[in-house]
């Protein structure tokens, strides 16, 4: 009776009641043991992602150095395996994407427009490098004057040769693939060798206009990865979700400062500044222009006596490094934005797997390939006119012209100069 004024509750179903709230804590503490097992699993995954990532890094970058010091050929030679590997990843994404109609010998096609490609705008590019190569030894000079001269007309009739090719492996049923593949093949080499060829003139122009876009992409990827693994909490852009406004706006900051820095540093050696006039692999001695001039600015008035810089040491090329620095940190990352779209619409990851932990060569180079487009741009509007000498001139008009036009060319100079009174008639 009293239990019951007291309302208190039936002894089974306090039972049952006391089940259930057992029952419920030991599910949720499961629940939580298995979300902690999957968080503890992730981030397992994210630091063993970000360890093989980090030494991969460290070995090309090793690797890279190496090449460096070794020179403008072998640097050359570094650009042209790099083109190799992304031909194959492209060609080989053309493939995948139509496995169901492959026609025998459509490959060497392709690395046939590929080594045309290849000739063509290398033999553009390099053809100084190349006469001032080949003049001094007179063996060289018959085996590649005719080169030299028809180089166009030997590249039209090797492009011409893989058109015929092609036009004869036409079969009936297959022509919207095999033009599509056409199409597909010139995409590939306007996009590999646009960016290539372009970096290559860069680095005879002197490597400091290679190297310098090159690290401050390096650069800006590494700090957009690494304030992105730390701090990203805001998505940056829908196209890739892992790139944060935390890892964008660390980066851009990052790579301004680092390129007004190593142009300092870089301007000051004259492996890196001096142009390349041939394809030999000595050491350069060279006037190294105005830009690459020390320019000092006192700090007394400024800074206490005891302070341990009194003075700074600017060079002009950091002005225009802060221009490269503005670029790769704003504009070049778009580069690797169009290569995420671009893999999305083919539904793959990476467009490879010949780097740990990066994807393959494409995918590192995607950002390279704006900035070294517009590296070359800016260096021959900017920078250009401002480094030849009277000597270059010279050079050219001695390898230009014949003696009769020098001997004329001699006169007329001459009138001209005794016109202006610049010396006596």
């Amino acid at each position: 009776m009293s239990k019951e004024r007291g309302g208190g509750m039936p002894s089974g179903t306090s039972t049952f009641v006391r089940h259930r709230a057992r029952k419920r804590f030991a599910d949720d503490a499961k629940s939580a043991d298995v979300n902690g097992e999957q968080n503890s699993s992730q981030n397992r995954k994210k630091y063993k992602s970000f360890r093989i990532r980090t030494l991969s890094t460290i070995w090309m970058i090793a690797g890279f150095l190496f090449v460096l010091y070794m020179g403008h050929l072998y640097i050359w030679a570094m650009i042209v395996v790099l083109q190799i590997f992304m031909a194959r990843e492209i060609f080989n994404l053309a493939r995948a994407a139509q496995r169901e109609e492959q026609l025998p010998g459509f490959r060497l096609l392709n690395w046939h427009f590929f080594f045309t490609a290849m000739v063509y705008v290398y033999g553009r590019f390099l053809s100084k490098q190349l006469v001032t190569t080949i003049s001094s030894d007179k063996l060289l000079t018959k085996l590649f004057s005719g080169f030299i001269k028809y180089h166009m007309l030997i590249c039209y009739f090797m492009y011409i040769a893989g058109f015929v090719w092609f036009i004869l492996t036409l079969r009936k049923g297959l022509y919207h693939y095999q033009f599509a593949q056409y199409a597909w093949t010139h995409m590939i080499l306007f996009v590999v060798f646009t960016q290539s060829a372009f970096t290559v003139a860069n680095i005879f122009e002197g490597i400091i206009w290679f190297l310098l876009p090159a690290s401050l992409i390096a650069i800006n990827d590494i700090a957009a990865y690494i304030f992105g693994f730390f701090l990203g909490r805001t998505p940056l852009i829908k196209l890739s979700p892992k790139k944060t406004w935390e890892g964008f706006i660390g980066a851009s900051i990052t790579t301004v400062v680092s390129a007004f820095l190593l142009a300092n540093w870089m301007g000051r050696s004259l492996w890196l500044t001096c142009p390349r006039k041939d394809l030999s692999t000595g050491w350069l001695e060279c006037d190294p222009g105005p830009l690459f001039k020390a320019k000092y600015y006192t700090l007394q008035g400024w800074v206490p006596s005891w302070f341990p810089w009194q003075e700074l040491v600017f060079l002009p090329v950091q002005n225009h490094a802060l221009a490269f620095g503005l670029f790769a940190s704003s504009i070049a990352p778009f580069g690797g934005f169009f290569a995420s779209g671009f893999k999305r619409a083919f539904k793959i990851k990476d467009f490879g797997d010949s780097i740990p932990g990066h994807g393959g060569i494409t995918d590192r180079m995607d950002c390279q390939m704006v900035m070294a487009v517009f590296s070359y741009i800016y260096y021959q509007s900017f920078i250009a006119p401002l480094n030849y000498s009277v000597a270059d001139y010279l050079d050219q008009i001695l390898k230009i012209l014949t003696l009769e036009e020098q001997i004329d060319l001699y006169k007329q100079l001459g009138e001209v100069l005794q016109k202006k009174e610049c010396i006596p008639v």
